[in-house]
């Protein structure tokens, strides 16, 4: 069973987070590389606020969004 364990501790130390120790000792040379992946997710947040916000608008000056305060039985 010790074996088991140290297989999964091997998978995951030694494999998976491989990229993520480069990551980590490319912060010493430069902060902005190291940090490629949280600019990606902020770059993929921002594009789906902007699409949001769009549809939002979309559907405003069309006139369907229901502002009813009634809308729903809990707000009665």
């Amino acid at each position: 069973m010790k074996a088991f364990f140290e297989g999964i501790q091997y998978l995951f130390v030694d494999i998976l987070f491989a990229p993520l120790d480069f990551l980590r000792s490319l912060e010493l040379t430069s902060w902005f590389a190291a940090n490629t992946i949280n600019w990606i997710f902020m770059i993929i947040c921002t594009a789906a606020i902007v699409y949001w916000i769009k549809q939002l608008r979309i559907f405003d000056d069309a006139g369907t969004e229901n502002q009813d305060t009634t809308a729903h039985s809990f707000l009665k």
